[in-house]
């Protein structure tokens, strides 16, 4: 080696040297990165823990002034805990809501009451399951299960003094409709708008009897209660929805074809329980009651010339579920749904006496048809 020349271990010493530098300047900065992350994490963490923990006690402990806060009729956890959060009984609707969930409290009453931001959530609870409606019923509006929209907004009309076509109009007003979308967004989903949907509200407005306290009351506010008392329910199946991965429109949907085709007699889980069974193999539903739906109209008999029509609701020549729900249904066609009955069977028939017949195969069913059915 000349005297001029460097000394190749010194360069490689020295370059390691440098690289031993760099990577220590690097550890350092993933280390502090990292710190700084579990620092932000964990503040984030302790931050929604003690928020949680302040929404739980008391609005202010030493303000016992007592406001009456009014629970209207049909009224959601959901809409109760805003308006209790508007009047500031509690500090947040939704740790409010999930508490309610929690503790699997219900039976809460519509009234007036007399509430302070002094009083614990356990209290407002109890208060909020023994108030009574000092109001007189002015009148009371009963949806029946199986009534489709028209027919709802014809029962709607009778009792407030309306036209039935402007009573059908509000409920598919465009405007309107967005503004439910946007209070009942848990219920009512971007679903309820798709292309094929004949009508957004059909089968969303639960069947039960609804009393009302003004003469006035306004259809907007008649459609709200009833949104309210759906939400309600849906809200009790939610398990059952996620272990299904079913939607509050799939549903819906599939609970108002048990609900049509329903009788007296009839077992609606085993109903269920066969339109399952056509939708694992492959087979369209083929359920009159859609037929009828896509025609717009009431027959006692669908005829074969019927079953021709193209439209989405059509199961004899769409598979699956039809767009939306053809009627609305109620606990018991929702329940079977959600809960059917284990049978082989793929065909049933309704008799004249309101009996039903179920069928593995189509000959069976057949000989029932020939037997039964003139």
């Amino acid at each position: 080696m000349t005297g001029n020349r460097p000394d190749k271990k010194a360069i490689i010493r020295e370059k390691m040297i440098e690289r031993e530098g760099e990577a220590r300047v690097v550890r350092k900065i993933v280390l502090t990165i990292s710190i700084i992350l579990f620092l932000l994490v964990a503040i984030t963490a302790g931050g929604g823990y003690f928020y949680i923990k302040s929404a739980l006690k008391p609005v202010d402990p030493e303000n016992k002034k007592e406001m009456t806060v009014e629970i209207p009729i049909g009224s959601s956890v959901t809409g109760i805990a805003n308006i209790l959060e508007e009047h500031g009984i509690i500090k947040d609707a939704r740790v409010f809501k999930y508490f309610v969930k929690f503790k699997n409290e219900s039976g809460f009453m519509a009234g007036n009451y007399e509430l302070s931001p002094s009083m614990t959530l356990p209290s407002i609870i109890e208060s909020l399951k023994t108030g009574k409606v000092e109001q007189d019923v002015v009148f009371q509006i009963t949806i029946p299960e199986g009534k489709q929209l028209k027919e709802i907004a014809k029962i709607i009309a009778e009792k407030t003094n309306q036209s039935e076509a402007d009573v059908f109009a509000k409920l598919n007003d465009r405007e309107f409709i967005q503004a439910l979308m946007n209070k009942y967004p848990d219920v009512l989903t971007e679903e309820i708008l798709a292309e094929n949907v004949k009508y957004p509200l059909e089968g969303y407005l639960f069947p039960a009897t609804y009393p009302f306290y003004k003469e006035d009351t306004k259809v907007e506010e008649i459609i709200m209660v009833m949104l309210d008392q759906t939400e309600k329910v849906i809200s009790e199946y939610e398990g059952d929805m996620d272990e299904r991965q079913y939607t509050a429109h799939q549903l819906l949907t599939f609970a108002s074809l048990v609900e049509e085709e329903a009788t007296e007699k009839l077992e609606r889980d085993q109903i269920a329980s066969v339109f399952y069974n056509r939708i694992e193999t492959g087979m369209p539903l083929q359920t009159d009651p859609t037929v009828l739906y896509a025609h717009g109209e009431h027959k006692d008999r669908v005829l074969y010339k019927d079953l021709e029509i193209d439209d989405p609701y059509n199961t004899y020549k769409y598979q699956g579920l039809t767009p939306g729900p053809i009627a609305n249904a109620g606990t018991v066609s929702i329940e079977a749904v959600l809960h059917p009955a284990e049978t082989d069977f793929l065909y049933f028939l309704a008799t004249a006496s309101g009996d039903v017949l179920f069928s593995k195969t189509l000959d069976e069913h057949n000989a029932k048809k020939a037997e039964h059915i003139n």
